[in-house]
């Protein structure tokens, strides 16, 4: 389990959030599954932003949609120290920069991105906001796959802007990531795994203490489980949909037996 009170580490993957186009119903749903208590709703400067959080710690975000009939997805956010340095470095290795980088009152500046094979992914400096301040425990962000036609072109273009180290696992496809020099997985980059009518797009995995009742919570929700458990390196999962589409993945696990994202720097 990790609390952390500190900026997370450039190049480590280190916030979620979910835009939406009902706020209320997937404050109800993701309640229903993860427990979440939730912060009143942010005010205008901040588009009605609302904080999910795990034994008061911020888990992860929800925000509404930002145009008419945007579909309803998850973006996972990697931590810069330089939002500005970053933005040229997407640009540079052949990425696309679909916001520029923007400060968001005093919680810090994001920026949004296209890797060069279409999925896309957030970049957050933190100021007051750091991210996660929970990790690896029930509820919380415990690891991120990015689905790709083109997973090896990926890897070169993360690679190049946040510095990963990649190593294949086995002769599947898939590559494991870590922050430089750290040796610790934080998640993974592979194919489409045959769902190519799919758009790229970077998954989240939540923790969960019992898949059978998550998966069940989900269901009984009004979500759908698109895959049922299934075995992984560090826990049995299974794949979701919330009642607005958005994708993503739960692990039963306890933090235990997942690689500990805070062990990529010193501190919390």
């Amino acid at each position: 389990m990790t609390i952390r009170t500190t900026p997370w580490p450039a190049g480590v993957p280190c916030w979620a959030d979910l835009s939406t186009p009902d706020l209320a119903a997937a404050q109800a749903f993701y309640g229903a599954v993860f427990g979440w208590d939730f912060d009143a709703p942010a005010g205008a400067e901040y588009g009605g932003y609302v904080l999910a959080r795990v034994r008061g710690a911020a888990a992860a975000g929800l925000g509404p949609v930002q145009q008419p009939g945007m579909a309803s997805a998850w973006t996972l956010y990697v931590a810069s120290d330089d939002a500005e340095a970053t933005a040229a470095s997407i640009t540079e290795h052949g990425g696309t920069l679909v916001l520029d980088p923007s400060r968001i009152g005093s919680m810090g500046s994001l920026l949004m991105g296209l890797d060069p094979t279409g999925a896309p992914f957030g970049v957050w400096q933190a100021g007051e906001h750091i991210g996660a301040g929970i990790a690896n425990e029930p509820g919380a962000l415990v690891w991120e796959d990015l689905c790709s036609p083109d997973p090896d072109r990926a890897a070169t273009f993360y690679s190049g802007v946040f510095g990963w180290d990649t190593r294949p696992e086995g002769d599947t496809g898939y590559r494991v990531f870590s922050q430089a020099g750290t040796g610790v997985p934080l998640g993974g980059i592979g194919g489409m795994a045959g769902h190519d009518h799919l758009p790229p797009r970077w998954l989240v995995y939540f923790a969960v203490a019992d898949l059978d009742a998550a998966t069940s919570a989900a269901e009984a929700a009004g979500g759908r489980v698109e895959r049922r458990a299934a075995d992984a390196p560090y826990g049995r999962t299974a794949a979701v949909s919330d009642p607005a589409g958005a994708d993503f993945l739960l692990i039963e696990a306890d933090g235990t037996g997942t690689p500990d994202r805070s062990d990529t720097a010193a501190g919390t």
